[in-house]
C-alpha cells in the first residue's frame, strides 16, 4: 500500500482545497511541518507576527474560498486567536493549524517553555473551542487521515474556523495515502424532500400574491457561495434589490435593479423609503448585527419576509429548521413564472450617485469625506477588490458606487481595528496566484495603520502591488464619533507615511509614495490610465482629511452607539 505522511496527506488535501500559500510563523514546534510545505506544492509566506497573519489568512480566504493558518503552541496561536475570532464571527472559512509538543511530553507533563508551567497541554486548544467550528488532535495515526477530511469538509461547509493540533511526533509518521485520490465532499447536506416541496409551494404563493416585492441582499450570501443564485433572481424577476453594509459588492451596482444600501434608520432615506414600503422582503443571508442594520433600526415586517439561511427557512413567523437555502434558491429558479410577479416602482430606489452634488459645490480645496467617497467611484474600475478599515473607511465606501464585478473586503461585525492591512496582503497574494490583472485598493486610517502596518514589509516580500491609501485624520476617528472627540486616548503618534514603502526595504523603481492634501491633487492623481491608476507597483497615498470630519453614516451610527451604550449601562446598575 502507497504510503505518506499525516502532514503531507494535511498539506496535501490544502493544496486540493485551492490553497497555494500559507500564513504563519514558525516555531520550534511547528518546524517539521513547514519543511514538508513545498513538496506539496505550498508557499510559506511567513508574516511579521500570528495576528497579521490571521488577518492575512482571512482576505486570502474571502478571494479563494478557504486558507490556512500556521501557528506554534501557545504563544504563537494565542496571538493569532484574535485573528481567528472575526474570522469565526464574520464566517470566513480558516484552517488553523498549531504544531504542539510531542504526544510523549504531553503524557508526562513535561515542564516545556510556551506553556504554563502547570503540565496541561489542553488549555491552549479549549481557547480556540468557542471559535472554531472543529477541533482536531492528531495523535492517532490509524485515523489521521479520516479526521483531516472531516475537519477541513467541516471548515469548507460551515465557513468557520477550524482548529487542528499537530504535535511534532506525528507530523512524519506514516499513513496510507489512498484517500487522496477521493476528493472531499463539500457539498451541502440535502434537504428533506417533502419539507422542502412545502416551503417551494409557500414561498412561490406569497411572491406571486406581492405587489411591490424587494430583494435584500446581507453577508451569508456571500459566506454561503449563493451570490450567483442571487444574481439569476435579480435579473429573472427584476425585482428592485438592495444591500447591506456587509454585503457590499453582492450585487452588481450598474445593474438597473439595484437600489443602494439598507441600514435601517442610517439608510439614505430613498433607500429608506423603498424598502419599508416594500409589501413582501425577500431576504438573502441576513447578519443583523448593530452597525449592519443601523443599530437595530430594521422597520421591515417579520409577518412579509421571507429569509434565506444556510440551515433553514422562514416564512413569516414560521421556520423550517434544516432546509438550506442554496437548493431551495436554485429550485425556485426553475420553477417560478417569472411573468407572473408584480413590478411597480414604488420600491425602487434611485441609484447612489457617482457624485455629492453638495458637497462638490461646496467650494474650497479641502478633502472631506462627503466629497470624496462618491468622488472615488469615477475612477474605480471593473474587479476592483477593495478593502476597507474599521473606521472611516467602512462607512464611507458605502457612498461609493461601484463598477461591475468590484469585491469588497471589511469586517463590520467584528470590527478590529488594524484588520485591513493583513487582510490586504491576503487578498493580494490570493490575486497574484488567480488573476493578477484585478487591481487591489486598501482604504485604512493611520489609528489603524499603526497597529498592522508592519505588514506592508511582508507585501513587498511577495511582490504584491496594492494600492495603499492611508487616510491622515490625526487619530482614531471613529472612535471620537462614539466617545470623546478631543480624549487623548483618541490620539495617536504622527507617523510619516509617506517614508513606510523605503523604510520596508522597497527597492527603487519598484514603488512609489504621494501626499496629497487638496481635491485638486486627488483628481490629478485619479486620472484613468495614468501611472498611478495602472497599478505596476507597491503605492501608498498618505490622504488628509479633517480630524473630526466622518462619513454620514458614521455620524449617526456613532451616536447610536453612543445611545446604547449608555442604555446598556444604566441597565447593568439597575
Amino acid at each position: 500500500m502507497t504510503e505518506t505522511t499525516i502532514v503531507q496527506y494535511l498539506f496535501k488535501r490544502l493544496h486540493q482545497l485551492g490553497i497555494r500559500s500559507v500564513h504563519g510563523v514558525p516555531g520550534d514546534y511547528n518546524l517539521v511541518a513547514l519543511d514538508n510545505l513545498q513538496e506539496a506544492g505550498l508557499e510559506w509566506v511567513g508574516n511579521c507576527n500570528e495576528l497579521n497573519a490571521g488577518y492575512a489568512a482571512d482576505g486570502y480566504a474571502r478571494i479563494k474560498g478557504i486558507s490556512a493558518l500556521i501557528t506554534t503552541f501557545g504563544v504563537g496561536e494565542l496571538s493569532a486567536l484574535a485573528a481567528v475570532a472575526g474570522s469565526y464571527s464574520e464566517r470566513v472559512p480558516v484552517v488553523h493549524i498549531v504544531g504542539v509538543p510531542s504526544t510523549i511530553s504531553q503524557k508526562q507533563g513535561a515542564l516545556l517553555h510556551h506553556t504554563l508551567g502547570n503540565g496541561d497541554f489542553s488549555v491552549f486548544a479549549n481557547m480556540s473551542r468557542s471559535i472554531s467550528q472543529v477541533v482536531v488532535h492528531l495523535t492517532d495515526p490509524t485515523i489521521a487521515a479520516r479526521e483531516i477530511d472531516r475537519v477541513l469538509r467541516a471548515c469548507y461547509v460551515s465557513t468557520h474556523p477550524v482548529y487542528i493540533a499537530l504535535p511534532t511526533d506525528m507530523a512524519l509518521q506514516k499513513i496510507p495515502s489512498k484517500g487522496l485520490e477521493t476528493p472531499i465532499n463539500l457539498s451541502m447536506p440535502p434537504n428533506d424532500p417533502s419539507i422542502e416541496a412545502d416551503v417551494l409551494d409557500s414561498i412561490t404563493e406569497i411572491i406571486y400574491s406581492a405587489n411591490n416585492a424587494a430583494i435584500l441582499v446581507d453577508a451569508c450570501a456571500i459566506r454561503h457561495r449563493v451570490i450567483d443564485e442571487v444574481h439569476d433572481l435579480i435579473n429573472k424577476s427584476q425585482l428592485p434589490a438592495f444591500a447591506t453594509p456587509m454585503s457590499k459588492g453582492a450585487i452588481d451596482e450598474t445593474n438597473i435593479r439595484f437600489g443602494g444600501i439598507y441600514i435601517g434608520d442610517v439608510s439614505r432615506p430613498d433607500v429608506k423609503k423603498a424598502v419599508e414600503s416594500a409589501d413582501l422582503i425577500i431576504s438573502i443571508g441576513a447578519l443583523k448585527s448593530d452597525f449592519n442594520s443601523g443599530g437595530f433600526t430594521y422597520h421591515t415586517n417579520t409577518k412579509h419576509t421571507i429569509e434565506f439561511q444556510v440551515d433553514h427557512i422562514k416564512i413569516g413567523y414560521a421556520t423550517y429548521p434544516g432546509i438550506g437555502m442554496k437548493s431551495v434558491l436554485q429550485k425556485l429558479l426553475g420553477s417560478l413564472d417569472f411573468h407572473r410577479i408584480r413590478h411597480t416602482e414604488s420600491a425602487k430606489s434611485k441609484p447612489p450617485r457617482l457624485v455629492n452634488q453638495e458637497a462638490e459645490n461646496s467650494g474650497g480645496q479641502e478633502i472631506t469625506h462627503s466629497w470624496f467617497w462618491p468622488h472615488v467611484g469615477n475612477w474605480l474600475q471593473e474587479k476592483d477588490v477593495i478593502i476597507t478599515e474599521t473606521g472611516t473607511a467602512n462607512f464611507g465606501i458605502l457612498e461609493t458606487r461601484f463598477p461591475k464585478d468590484v469585491t469588497a473586503i471589511s469586517q463590520v461585525l467584528w470590527g478590529s481595528i488594524g484588520y485591513s492591512v493583513g487582510a490586504c496582503q491576503g487578498a493580494a497574494l490570493a490575486l497574484k496566484e488567480t488573476d493578477r490583472s484585478r487591481r487591489v485598493i486598501l482604504f485604512t486610517g493611520d489609528g489603524a495603520f499603526q497597529m498592522t502596518g508592519n505588514e506592508v514589509s511582508t507585501m513587498i516580500r511577495h511582490g504584491l502591488k496594492p494600492i495603499i491609501v492611508v487616510i491622515n485624520n490625526d487619530g482614531y476617528t471613529i472612535e471620537r464619533m462614539i466617545h470623546g472627540e478631543g480624549a487623548v486616548y483618541n490620539d495617536i503618534q504622527p507617523w510619516k507615511h509617506t517614508k513606510i514603502l523605503e523604510m520596508f526595504g522597497a527597492k527603487e523603481g519598484e514603488y512609489m509614495s504621494y501626499a496629497v492634501k487638496t481635491r485638486k491633487e486627488v483628481d490629478e492623481l485619479f486620472q484613468k490610465g495614468n501611472e498611478f491608476s495602472k497599478a505596476e507597483r507597491i503605492q501608498l497615498v498618505e490622504l488628509f482629511m479633517p480630524r473630526l470630519d466622518a462619513p454620514r453614516a458614521l455620524k449617526i451610527t456613532g451616536k447610536m452607539s453612543e445611545k446604547l451604550n449608555a442604555k446598556m449601562e444604566d441597565t447593568k446598575y439597575a
